[in-house]
């Protein structure tokens, strides 16, 4: 459950609590940290605890056991049977797996590269469009400040986003949850200090210049889609979301969401039909490249996420 609760979430609000029956663990959604105003039918929380559930998974092959998972309504039932011991590369990415909002440097990612990390997304019913051609980068890019510009201009949307940030190191440690205001390249600032700042620095062109040098110095986008719009299969995207940010940490590589086409209402269907989807919702956005390290965002130890 440790592992699990590494993996990539929306706003890191960790939304997930854990029971433990016997040799069947239960991934329930904790709805108390749902986001409504990004995230307003819940689709983030599912993708999230698809993420959770496939690392679990893969921990659990390393100590042993193979982990059989089922969607029973809003839970995702794994259980545990013995099994020889199972080392993988994605397994031992778990711990050093971020979300890297920072430029990477530009270099193209090798064919064969590419080859893994799109095998990494394969999932029933989850297709993935991966692209590095510059040309259908910079659609993606214009679709990402059209949503960004959006939600920055959304009162509901800042208010969420802003409750979310944790400025210091002092703020991230209280809740062990959040984002962390250097995990994002930015500084350790008091609180007193940061939120009166936040509204100088943090602009509208001031964050649309930031996504474009991000998504000019990556060496691709991949775009997650499902056949259907359901908890299901968002939990399968989230399931295949997880695995692709391993694979890219396992080969040496970083990566960072950048959703707001799939997060604003408006946007969704005219960027999934510019990527040939048709009526398929685009669920998941990411770039990936070669990139630096930075401070980590926090998370809460398996006690403060498990119910009796």
């Amino acid at each position: 459950m440790r592992f699990a609760t590494l993996a990539a979430n929306s706003h890191n609000t960790q939304p997930w609590i854990f029971s433990v029956r016997s040799n069947v663990i239960a991934i329930a959604p904790d709805f108390k940290r749902r986001c409504p105003a990004v995230d307003p039918d819940d689709h983030h929380l599912f993708v999230s605890l698809g993420c959770a559930a496939e690392n679990l998974i893969l921990a659990a092959s390393t100590l042993g056991w193979h982990a059989d998972a089922a969607v029973d309504g809003d839970r995702i039932v794994i259980t545990l049977d013995e099994a020889p011991q199972d080392t993988s590369a994605l397994a031992a990415a778990i711990p050093i797996r971020q979300c890297t909002r920072a430029a990477f440097d530009g270099r193209p990612a090798a064919p064969e590269t590419l080859r893994r990390l799109e095998d990494a997304c394969r999932e029933p019913n989850v297709a993935a469009i991966l692209m590095t051609e510059r040309t259908a980068i910079a659609r993606v890019t214009d679709y990402v400040l059209e949503g960004n510009s959006a939600q920055m201009r959304d009162k509901a949307f800042m208010r969420e986003l802003v409750s979310w940030i944790r400025f210091n190191e002092a703020e991230a440690l209280a809740t062990m949850d959040g984002l962390f205001s250097p995990a994002s390249g930015n500084p350790s600032l008091p609180s007193w200090a940061a939120r009166p700042l936040l509204k100088l620095f943090f602009t509208e062109s001031g964050e649309n210049k930031k996504y474009r040098e991000e998504l000019d110095s990556s060496a691709g986008v991949v775009v997650l889609a499902a056949d259907r719009s359901d908890k299901s299969h968002w939990i399968a995207v989230g399931r295949a979301c997880q695995r692709f940010g391993l694979q890219a940490t396992a080969l040496g590589l970083k990566y960072s969401f950048i959703n707001q086409p799939v997060e604003v209402a408006a946007l969704r269907q005219q960027f999934g039909a510019s990527l040939g989807l048709g009526e398929r919702r685009p669920d998941i956005v990411m770039r990936f490249g070669t990139g630096p390290d930075l401070p980590r965002s926090l998370r809460r130890p398996p006690e403060l996420v498990m119910q009796s």
